[in-house]
């Protein structure tokens, strides 16, 4: 069974960069993503439209390269996280969330007993088709499953601690656009308020060993923040990466 080299890193202190993706809905992305030097990338469908069938393929081929494919749920609810879970997906990112009893719960659906409550429907082909015991399968898998909270508004910026306070966390993305747009600020992501309301989460998170992190639109704003210590870090998605190069290349050539 394969080591999520992503949360074993970010618990070192090491950056993990990654990237979006939701619109293309191709399993060669992730090999793609891989050999440019991604880690890891969030497989979007709260906003995209990926269907289970295509989860599924994309997290087998990135099982191959060793890229960490994390799934942004829709919403927190059981039967999402779960299946996502056991089609390869190798941590749950967790969107919108203000409530620390309601994080408490979902976190639980993707740890198995005694560590949560999520059910057993593992195959062969989700553990390599190695011989292991069940406990052995799931103390591996409980080990090695990433959860990643957002802090998407307001109003969990001021509960963060209490957020944070949740057993089981391994990394906070901070949602830009949203925060934003909940800040009075929309789009200005490196207006004063954002950058005070990210800094802040940041610096909760280095106090109870939880790996902050951020999505950023541009290269420039990933070095910024970067350089203030966000180690789980976000750049572009897949659509921004293949427009912004056609342009390039269109422009180029047209010179």
């Amino acid at each position: 069974m394969r080591t999520n080299l992503v949360k074993q890193n970010l618990r070192a202190g090491k950056l993990q960069l990654g990237t979006g993706f939701g619109q293309l809905r191709s399993p060669e992305i992730p090999r793609m993503l891989a050999a440019a030097g991604f880690q890891w990338a969030f497989v979007d469908t709260e906003h995209g439209g990926f269907d289970l069938e295509t989860v599924q393929d994309i997290c087998r081929v990135s099982a191959m390269v060793n890229f960490c494919p994390i799934l942004r749920v829709a919403e927190l609810q059981y039967s999402l996280v779960t299946r996502a879970l056991d089609c390869g997906a190798q941590g749950i990112m967790f969107p919108r969330v203000e409530s620390p009893e309601l994080l408490e719960r979902a976190v639980s659906w993707t740890k198995f007993p005694p560590l949560g409550v999520r059910g057993y429907g593992l195959t062969a082909v989700q553990i390599d088709y190695e011989p292991l015991s069940f406990t052995q399968i799931m103390e591996h898998v409980n080990a090695n499953t990433m959860v990643v909270l957002q802090i998407e508004t307001r109003r969990a910026v001021e509960a963060r601690e209490e957020l944070l306070a949740v057993p089981g966390i391994d990394a906070v993305m901070i949602g830009p656009a949203d925060l934003s747009i909940s800040l009075g600020v929309p789009g200005n992501f490196q207006d004063p308020k954002m950058v005070e309301a990210m800094e802040a989460v940041r610096d909760s998170c280095v106090r109870r060993g939880i790996a902050p992190g951020t999505q950023t639109r541009t290269a420039s704003l990933a070095r910024f923040w970067k350089e203030r210590g966000m180690i789980f870090l976000g750049c572009s998605n897949d659509t921004g990466m293949l427009y912004e190069r056609a342009v390039e290349l269109a422009k180029v050539i047209r010179e």
